[in-house]
């Protein structure tokens, strides 16, 4: 997953960084079309919020952030430069850094390996009391109007054989198998970098779309945007 975020061990008071409304925010993830409503938004910017409550209280475990949604939110409200950083001093006395997986080295915070799902997931349930939210898993918010990624878009393929029809990683790695139903739609998705989960051509009814398109998603093979 993309980012992981480190912070200094400063008070704050964290149910008012909870509490911190941003009408702008969720009027530009609404105008960006990553959600759907208003609700969807400020959920995810709850969890944002939340996020960085958690990596404030545990400054000695790098955490990573497992949605990408929920990573996108945060990525919008980083865009409202002023207002982001006056939060992020407000409520945890300095800039909250975003730093992809891929960020130069340097940082030795960043170089510890950041705290398993199964670790967050404990975490984030003992401290606000409540099972971690399906937003945290992206394959369970797919909607038909749900834009997916495929970063390895031209450089897959899919190879038909006797038991199916399989989707190959550039490695050779066989990632999905699906049967003859499936199968222009798993091709599809092996040539195209973006496409909605309507678009998916071929005999599958749309829960069966959304059946494999979750699939993809779960096992890492798709990202859910917007």
């Amino acid at each position: 997953m993309p980012t992981t975020m480190t912070l200094g061990p400063r008070t704050a008071d964290r149910s008012a960084a909870v509490d911190f409304r941003a009408p702008y925010l969720i009027e530009k993830l609404l105008k960006e079309q990553i959600v759907d409503s208003a609700e969807e938004a400020e959920l995810l910017f709850r969890e944002v919020k939340r996020y960085f409550v958690m990596v404030h209280e545990h400054p000695d475990r790098p955490w990573q952030m497992h949605s990408l949604r929920v990573d996108e939110a945060w990525h919008q409200f980083i865009l409202f430069t002023v207002e982001y950083q006056k939060y992020c001093e407000r409520f945890f006395g300095r800039y909250v850094h975003h730093a992809p997986s891929n960020a130069p080295a340097g940082d030795p915070q960043m170089e510890r390996l950041p705290a398993p799902f199964h670790e967050f997931k404990e975490q984030y349930e003992s401290r606000f009391g409540e099972a971690l939210p399906d937003v945290w898993y992206d394959g369970r918010t797919l909607t038909s109007r749900r834009r997916l990624v495929n970063e390895q878009a031209g450089r897959q393929r899919v190879r038909p054989d006797e038991d199916g029809f399989h989707l190959i990683a550039p490695n050779g790695e066989t990632l999905i198998s699906v049967n003859e139903v499936a199968a222009e739609a798993l091709e599809f998705i092996a040539r195209t970098g973006a496409f909605y989960l309507r678009e998916l051509p071929g005999h599958l009814s749309t829960p069966e779309k959304l059946e494999l398109a979750t699939a993809l998603v779960d096992d890492g093979i798709l990202r859910a945007s917007g």
